[in-house]
């Protein structure tokens, strides 16, 4: 399971080595909570006991480092 680095907070955001036939997305956990944001368009598609706060935190920092996480993505897939 490659991690992003460099993404301050609580929160691992990593993808699955068996995801890169899927579209681009990123899997956010914060001890045994777990969600799953597709990235263009910025989406939720699953979400395992964040809050509705939370949850806008997280999108947040997906949006502060989309650059980032994109190419974390492309490294791992490509």
């Amino acid at each position: 399971m490659p991690s992003v680095k460099d993404i301050e907070g609580p929160y691992r955001f990593f993808f699955y080595s068996f995801d890169c036939y899927e579209p681009k997305h990123v899997h956010v956990q914060r001890e045994r909570k777990v969600c799953k944001f597709w990235l263009d368009p910025l989406t939720l598609t699953k979400n395992n006991g964040f809050s509705s706060k939370e949850l806008n935190m997280i999108r947040k920092a997906i949006v502060i480092n989309r650059i980032k996480i994109l190419e974390a993505w492309d490294e791992h897939c490509s």
